[in-house]
């Protein structure tokens, strides 16, 4: 679903630069600069729709970055995610944590740091097909571009309060979000934590998303990082037992 998005990456690492350029390009297209002055300058003429920086850059470094696209109003919006050091986060740019989508901590595996990307990119990909669709509050897609799992982060990390209804060879699966939370799911008979843990690994079928609809009940215990992290825990369970059995 991320494939009609632009990212800029910004570092002065040639070697960073390259694989995250490689492992990025199979999520979207991928522009690269080494500095800050470069960045800020494609980012007035070409505007992507997500900036990837380095913090410790020589002269023009990431703070003074994102800084400058933030007093800018043709890119105050181009939402910005920092690579620095746990040092650098909690004393340096502490002061920021409202102005960037997230930080990734370095030194960094590149999987994990792909996978943040990953996260803000669908909910990028969620937020504008909700633009380029106005005064429709009802989202339509296919797992086949975004699977469950990524469906529930995203709305998590867009803190959405909706309902997403789920459908895979004519089963049926509604879970209500109350600011990005899973309030409530159910599945058949089943509710609550368990009806999420039996939809985790769909991979195909159809999504609905309804920015207008809530639900009153609440039958969730956990978090939805929560279920996700209990829900792949048992998935990881049972193809153990499933392989021990075979």
């Amino acid at each position: 679903m991320a494939g009609n998005l632009k990212i800029l990456l910004v570092d002065d690492n040639p070697m960073i630069l390259g694989m995250l350029r490689h492992e990025l390009a199979e999520l979207a297209p991928v522009a690269t600069v080494n500095n800050g002055a470069d960045a800020l300058a494609h980012a007035i003429e070409q505007t992507p729709d997500l900036i990837i920086t380095d913090y410790s850059m020589p002269g023009f470094d990431g703070r003074q970055l994102v800084e400058r696209l933030k007093s800018r109003p043709a890119t105050a919006k181009i939402p910005v995610i920092v690579l620095a050091t746990r040092a650098d986060i909690s004393e340096k740019l502490r002061h920021m944590q409202d102005s960037v989508e997230d930080f990734v901590e370095k030194p960094f595996f590149v999987k994990e740091a792909v996978g943040r990307v990953k996260r803000v990119l669908d909910k990028l990909a969620l937020e504008k097909m909700a633009k380029e669709a106005p005064g429709e509050t009802v989202l339509r897609g296919s797992l086949a571009q975004m699977n469950v799992i990524d469906l529930l982060q995203s709305l998590e990390l867009g803190r959405k309060t909706c309902s997403l209804g789920i459908s895979n060879n004519g089963e049926n699966c509604d879970l209500f979000f109350t600011e990005g939370q899973i309030s409530h799911a159910i599945y058949g008979d089943l509710k609550g934590d368990d009806a999420v843990y039996k939809v985790l690994t769909w991979t195909a079928g159809n999504f609905k998303i309804d920015f207008e609809a809530s639900s009153s009940e609440n039958t969730i215990t956990k978090s939805t990082q929560g279920l996700l992290m209990e829900g792949l825990r048992l998935l990881d369970e049972a193809n153990r037992d499933a392989e021990e059995d075979a």
